[in-house]
C-alpha cells in the first residue's frame, strides 16, 4: 500500500522543502492540506502534501486513522504504530527521492492523532528531519523511546487549553518526556481553544518552520 492525497506546489519555483500534514482520527488529506495556505507565505519554495491515513476509522468510515483505538493492549498498540510508521516513512522516502530532497528539507505537521504519528515517525528516523509540529497530540509509546529513538529534531507543541478530546495536561507531559531524551520541545498554549487550531498556534508553527528549516540547512552545509 502507498499512501496518497492531496498536493500544493510551491508558490515559487522548483521545491526546495517538503512539508507534510498528518491529518487526526476520522478525518482525511483533504482536511489538513487547509493549512498550508497560512504557512505557504512564510516557506513560499515548500511543496506540501496531506497523505491519506490508510484504514477506515472505525466510527466514521467516510474518514481514515492511522491505527485504531479499539484494541488498547500494549503489544497490540505497538504494531498498530509501527505497521502506520512504516506506510509514512515510504511515502516520505518517495516523496524526498523524487523532489531530490534529504531529511534536513523535511518537516511534519500533525493534528490529533496525526500529531502522535508525526512523532511517533520522526524520533525514529535515521536522520533528524527539520522539525516536527503537533497540534493536540501526545506522545505516545513513551515507554519504547530510550531504545527506539534515532534522531532528535527539533520539535514544537501547540494546545488548546480548552481541549475536551485530548487533555490540555498531555502538552507538558509531552515536552517533559521529549526532555527526558534531549529532544528540544517549544511550546505554544491557545487559551480558550478546544480541540483545534487557532490563528495564534498557526503564526508559531510559521515562525518555528522557517527557523527549523534554516537550522537544518546550515547544519547540513
Amino acid at each position: 500500500m502507498m499512501l496518497s492525497g492531496p498536493v500544493i506546489p510551491p508558490k515559487s519555483g522548483e521545491p526546495r522543502q517538503l512539508v507534510v500534514l498528518l491529518h487526526g482520527w476520522g478525518a482525511d488529506g483533504n482536511d489538513l492540506i487547509g493549512l498550508a495556505p497560512t504557512l505557504q507565505p512564510a516557506l513560499p519554495h515548500a511543496r506540501f502534501t496531506s497523505p491519506n491515513a490508510p484504514d477506515p476509522c472505525d466510527q466514521n468510515p467516510m474518514g481514515r486513522q492511522w491505527y485504531s483505538f479499539t484494541d488498547d493492549r500494549l503489544e497490540r498498540l505497538k504494531q498498530s504504530y509501527d505497521r502506520a510508521a512504516d506506510l509514512i516513512n515510504a511515502y516520505l522516502d518517495t516523496e524526498l527521492e523524487r523532489l531530490k530532497l534529504d531529511d534536513s528539507r523535511l518537516a511534519l505537521v500533525g493534528f490529533s492523532q496525526g500529531c502522535m504519528m508525526a512523532l511517533y515517525v520522526a524520533l525514529r528516523r535515521e536522520k533528524a528531519i527539520a522539525g516536527v509540529v503537533g497540534y493536540s497530540g501526545m506522545l505516545i509509546d513513551e515507554e519504547n523511546l530510550e531504545t527506539d529513538i534515532r534522531s532528535r529534531p527539533p520539535v514544537l507543541l501547540c494546545h488548546g487549553d480548552q481541549d475536551p478530546v485530548v487533555p490540555y495536561a498531555s502538552l507538558q507531559a509531552a515536552v517533559s518526556g521529549l526532555a527526558a531524551h534531549d529532544v528540544p520541545a517549544q511550546w505554544h498554549t491557545s487559551p480558550g481553544v478546544g480541540h483545534g487550531i487557532d490563528p495564534g498556534a498557526l503564526e508559531a508553527a510559521s515562525r518555528f518552520l522557517v527557523n527549523a528549516f534554516k537550522e537544518a540547512a546550515r547544519a547540513a552545509s
